[in-house]
């Protein structure tokens, strides 16, 4: 029997996913010939091993505009809505997000995409939603980047909106909002459950408000996933007071070894000897990270992390060290975290092998019992 829910839904208290392997270069800004390329192949290959290994989901960044460098760093990008319906062809039970700008794609063209996705898939297909704020894509597009955030996710509200009735209101109807104007509209069918996870990063104040309203799951930074229980606190009461539960994420990037020196001497090697320094200060300066209200010591840790691993968490060690730093990420209340590794497909099956068995043994995963052949 299939599952009832997606496997994002569980109960591992430390939940687990990739994201950005649809991007090239991965996380890491990084020139090392052995860096992640985004073909299809791999990421066919690292969807299988993630959903034979039980790994929750797979979470895509929607990119239009490369970075620039040496290594023109997410430059080459597979569609994410395209790129998730061909990882859960080859999948049993993974869950697959696809993300989605509110501001580029027409919520109409969007609900029926990912319905259909979702009929195809049986229910693992999840929303990524992304009110915007890189302003050389909507200069790609054509289209303006509103100043202010509240006008970014009022579009994005009214987005989703548009599609949640195409998925809940089987007749017919019309929709004149501030954004929409839609005539005699019909969408079904709808997601196979009725609904999808729906996941949004949110680091500002009118993120958290969006996402706390709309979302399963917010995804923030952390910069010491342990330290910041309090954050995530105050997200999730922010959530109960509109009656939802909202189980938050963050991100890590990773480096596993069999001994210490091995990985931090890795670690070193791409992520300073060799980063694309170039992409790393245009990443940053994008996203207002070179701003002079930082320390100097701040942003030369910030510019360290972004090279390694896009501003993530790093987590650097033998596959012991690994599992008890993962630890601090549900000890600060997190429900789980996003991995990336240099070379995804390459290193995943080491971690899966070492650490994986690791997190079980202190209780924070359940070993993962298969589906096959979809059933």
């Amino acid at each position: 029997m299939l599952r009832t829910k997606p496997r994002i839904f569980n109960e591992n208290k430390l939940k687990l996913g990739f994201f950005s392997p649809n991007c090239s270069g991965g996380m890491a800004v990084t020139k090392v010939p052995e860096r992640w390329v985004n073909s299809w192949e791999n990421n066919l290959e690292l969807a299988r091993l993630s959903d034979d290994a039980g790994i929750e989901f797979l979470l895509p960044i929607a990119r239009w505009v490369g970075y620039g460098g040496e290594t023109d760093f997410h430059g080459n990008v597979l569609e994410t809505i395209t790129w998730a319906s061909g990882c859960l062809a080859h999948t049993t039970d993974l869950t697959v997000f696809a993300t989605v700008h509110t501001a580029f794609i027409h919520p109409v063209v969007a609900a029926k995409q990912l319905a259909t996705i979702d009929q195809m898939s049986r229910g693992r297909l999840g929303l990524n939603i992304v009110c915007g704020w890189n302003k050389p894509e909507y200069e790609a597009f054509g289209i303006d980047l509103p100043e202010k955030h509240s006008d970014r996710y009022a579009l994005g509200q009214e987005w989703f909106d548009v599609v949640r009735k195409l998925w809940s209101h089987p007749q017919r109807f019309d929709w004149n909002g501030d954004f929409y104007h839609l005539k005699g509209v019909h969408g079904e069918p709808a997601p196979y459950n009725g609904m999808l996870p729906v996941m949004n990063a949110a680091g500002s104040v009118e993120g958290r408000e969006f996402a706390s309203s709309n979302a399963d799951f917010l995804f923030m930074v952390s910069l010491d996933p342990a330290a910041s229980k309090d954050e995530v606190n105050t997200i999730k009461s922010q959530a109960a007071r509109r009656g939802r539960d909202v189980g938050v994420f963050t991100l890590v990037h990773v480096v596993c070894r069999p001994t210490q020196k091995e990985a931090e001497e890795y670690y070193h090697y791409y992520a300073e000897e060799n980063a694309d320094w170039e992409a790393v200060d245009n990443l940053m300066a994008l996203q207002g990270m070179h701003a002079q209200s930082f320390p100097e010591e701040a942003l030369r840790t910030m510019r360290s992390r972004f090279a390694a691993g896009h501003g993530s968490f790093p987590i650097v060690g033998d596959p012991d060290h690994v599992a008890k730093e993962l630890e601090r990420v549900p000890a600060g209340g997190f429900a789980g975290c996003t991995l990336s590794f240099v070379d995804y497909a390459k290193e995943f099956p080491y971690f899966r092998d070492e650490v994986l068995p690791r997190l079980e043994a202190r209780g924070l995963r359940q070993p993962y019992v298969p589906i096959r052949n979809g059933a």
